[in-house]
């Protein structure tokens, strides 16, 4: 069978969905891609034989680029002769599925990496991504969630054929779980001692990823033991530089960049805080659980599956730098907690484990092939 994976942008392929990709060529089937080509394609991506279509799709909805971007991926699925679409994120699934809606040749499967619309979100949100996905769900013959609230909503408020469920797309446990690394030496080359408390976190710096308010919960702890460390890079660098130092925290706080070591990063940290306003999952913080560490976390929709108050750490609405702060004080002043929830927190994530997802989401996917009408 052809299939076009979508997303709108290659950086989401790359990261998130070659093994999903591999297991469909390995499984014979002939999958080809279409993105805007921000980052280079995978030289493994190349090796599978994928051919990739580059589409000028923008993450703004409203950016006229999006409507040359429909326009050529209607002629790319008309020309290619594909009988099954998958696609991800917001942006490039509704124009998807607004190409397809009229060719019935073609299965229209779409995974949400979590909805833009959930309990607490902006209003705007709902306004715009809840009315394009209720009337984008009518063109789709899967809608595949992987958190549960999303799950729920989907299923009681879409119109598309069927609705599954897979605990996120996974990730290797085994990377992060089994690391040898020299504590004292690794700490040295990141800027921090062996007897400072570290705090981590990973993700873009964005304002969704919300790093913010992190500097301003250890700002508040008035405590040089504490250091942050924030692996990621981003539109926010500049800004998240002058808080630091109006916040006089030049010391405690290190901007880190992009890092190809987290495994080793995670597991000479002490905890990891996870503050994003919306998170579909939130590989981060599972990554962090997977390598023993506490998770502080926001408490919103898709992190809710996994972080529970008390037991694998503790949650705070993502506006309260005050909730943070508390947060960390009592994880650093109380080591036995700590060992408690590290345990807690290596033995809950096997059910994302990469080959379960995988798995989860061929036998979805073939069902969805052979037309098979029965969805356990």
């Amino acid at each position: 069978m052809k299939i076009l994976y979508v997303t709108t942008i290659s950086n989401t392929m790359n990261t998130f969905l070659i093994p999903h990709i591999r297991s469909l060529v390995e499984s014979g089937h002939q999958v080809d891609l279409a993105f805007n080509i921000i980052e280079d394609v995978s030289q493994e991506l190349i090796d599978l034989g994928c051919i990739s279509y580059d589409m000028p799709f923008q993450r703004s909805p409203l950016k006229t680029e999006n409507l040359t971007a429909y326009k050529k991926l209607k002629k790319t699925l008309e020309e290619g002769e594909y009988e099954l679409v998958h696609t991800h994120t917001p942006i490039a699934s509704f124009i998807t599925r607004m190409a397809c809606r009229n060719n019935n040749k073609i299965k229209v499967a779409y995974t949400s990496h979590g909805f833009h619309f959930f309990k607490g979100a902006p209003l705007k949100n709902w306004m715009i991504f809840y009315t394009a996905e209720k009337f984008a769900a009518r063109y789709t013959d899967l809608i595949v969630t992987i958190n549960q609230e999303d799950y729920k909503r989907a299923k009681n408020s879409f119109k598309a054929k069927k609705i599954e469920y897979i605990p996120g797309i996974g990730f290797d446990i085994e990377k992060y779980r089994n690391v040898t690394v020299d504590k004292e030496e690794k700490r040295k080359s990141l800027g921090v001692s062996k007897d400072d408390f570290v705090v981590v976190s990973v993700g873009e710096l964005n304002n969704n990823k919300n790093h913010k308010r992190v500097i301003e919960a250890i700002a508040k702890l008035h405590d040089d033991s504490i250091k942050y460390l924030i692996c990621g890079q981003g539109p926010l660098k500049d800004e998240l530089e002058k808080l630091i130092d109006k916040l006089n925290q030049r010391g405690n706080i290190i901007l880190e960049g992009q890092r190809k070591d987290l495994p080793e990063i995670y597991n000479v940290s002490d905890i990891c805080v996870f503050p994003s306003k919306r998170e579909g999952l939130g590989l981060a913080a599972l990554e962090a659980m997977a390598s023993g560490l506490p998770i502080v976390t926001s408490n919103i929709h898709g992190i809710r599956d996994y972080s529970i108050e008390g037991v694998t750490g503790f949650l705070c609405d993502s506006k309260d730098s005050d909730c943070f702060a508390k947060s960390i004080k009592k994880l650093k002043d109380n080591p036995v907690l700590r060992a408690e929830m590290a345990e807690n927190n290596r033995n809950s994530v096997d059910r994302f484990e990469l080959k379960t997802a995988v798995d989860n989401m061929a036998i979805i996917q073939n069902r969805l092939i052979l037309g098979t009408e029965e969805y356990e």
